[in-house]
């Protein structure tokens, strides 16, 4: 019980740590950049986000003179692809729609993104989810960072913006008080580069001395392991912009949130082994807390998890403010919930090597690289949806 509790007291010491340094690095002052190459926003879709039209729109309204948008969908038949068009239509000669070139690899998003980079015309390649809005320098800033020549990939801090339901306030909560805020402080503390898919710019000739995104067409961590190749192989470094860019979710069941990071619990241990991801329960206090309280019910076990509640929930409400200028109002109490939902996840991810994404069943292998899990042949066949 003292061992949790002590466990459960240095995660709170690293959480401060954590939301220090973000409001350390959102003061950086962004410099103007010298040059202003031709960018190439690469978009893959597949169905309609929240507010997907709104997203796009913010992307075709940014102060910056030479760019282009290259929305990918799989097939017509994706509910993306009508909204696609009303957007080229909106923006002709901004915004092209591309629809994907076969399927070489297991990773989805990478498939679009092969065929978005062999017809985009930009010196530097922008890879853009499609439920992110960003503001109207967004380009400007990624270009100033590139002016250093060493600098061979460029990422930013996620916020969550736009919650309606619980599921959405646990997305939004978790992306602000943890992915964001660790992100930072792993680069600001640490000095390990970790990059979020989000939001990442490459140079043209950069992503073909990497092997293209051909090479990450078989794993699941394709963002993480970019910057590793950037470091590792091409020997550039990464940059952690100031800005944030904002992760839309309005509506999300709480179902398809703990789904998701089940999912990534098992690509986090495939990319940094078993012992550093074991280590990342430290980065939950709340849960190191309730397993003490579990392990021995009493006055002083309950009174600290209440405390650890606490405290997270403030440092979690002050890492929304510094991103996105506001907190999660009265919903901030909520904050534990998604935290013993996210030790759930990461408990899973101990032991698990499969994932189901977008329908398919894949086993990942280390370096989360991804193959298929075959049925056997007398297997049920799946249950149809309901009209």
């Amino acid at each position: 019980m003292r061992v949790l509790l002590l466990l459960a007291g240095t995660g709170l010491l690293l959480a401060a740590v954590q939301a220090v340094a973000l409001r350390v690095h959102l003061n950086w002052r962004q410099p103007k950049p010298r040059a202003t190459p031709f960018i190439s926003i690469l978009k893959p879709l597949c169905g309609v986000d929240d507010a997907l039209f709104a997203n796009l729109r913010s992307f075709a309204r940014l102060d910056y003179p030479l760019y282009e948008i290259l929305l990918g969908v799989k097939e017509i038949r994706d509910p993306a692809y009508a909204l696609a068009m009303r957007t080229a239509q909106r923006w002709p000669g901004l915004v092209r729609v591309v629809l994907q070139r076969g399927a070489p690899g297991f990773n989805p998003k990478v498939n679009q993104l092969i065929t978005l980079a062999a017809v985009a015309h930009g010196e530097v390649m922008v890879v853009s989810d499609s439920n992110i809005r960003v503001g109207r320098d967004y380009l400007r800033g990624i270009a100033a960072a590139f002016d250093d020549p060493q600098t061979g990939l460029v990422t930013h801090p996620v916020a969550g913006i736009g919650e309606r339901d619980l599921g959405a306030l646990f997305d939004n909560l978790t992306l602000c008080g943890s992915v964001a805020a660790g992100i930072v402080s792993a680069r600001r503390v640490a000095g390990q580069d970790l990059v979020v898919g989000k939001s990442m710019a490459l140079r043209r000739c950069d992503l073909r001395a990497m092997g293209g995104f051909e090479r990450l067409k078989d794993v699941l961590a394709e963002d993480f392991l970019c910057g590793r190749i950037v470091v590792d192989e091409l020997g550039k470094k990464v940059a952690l912009l100031q800005q944030p860019v904002f992760n839309v979710c309005r509506r999300q069941c709480t179902a398809a949130f703990f789904a998701r990071y089940l999912r990534w619990s098992v690509m986090q241990r495939k990319a940094v082994g078993n012992a550093a991801y074991a280590a990342q329960i430290l980065l939950n206090p709340v849960a190191l807390a309730a397993a003490a309280a579990l392990v021995s019910p009493g006055r002083t076990t309950i009174s600290a998890f209440c405390v650890a509640a606490a405290v997270r929930a403030c440092l979690h409400q002050s890492s929304a403010r510094a991103l996105r200028g506001r907190g999660f109002s009265s919903f901030i109490l909520l904050a534990p919930l998604a935290d013993l939902l996210l030790a759930c996840a990461w408990a899973c991810g101990l032991f698990r090597s499969e994932i189901t994404w977008r329908g398919n069943r894949l086993a990942v292998r280390e370096g989360t690289r991804l193959e298929a899990v075959s049925r056997p042949d007398f297997a049920a066949p799946e249950p149809r949806a309901a009209a």
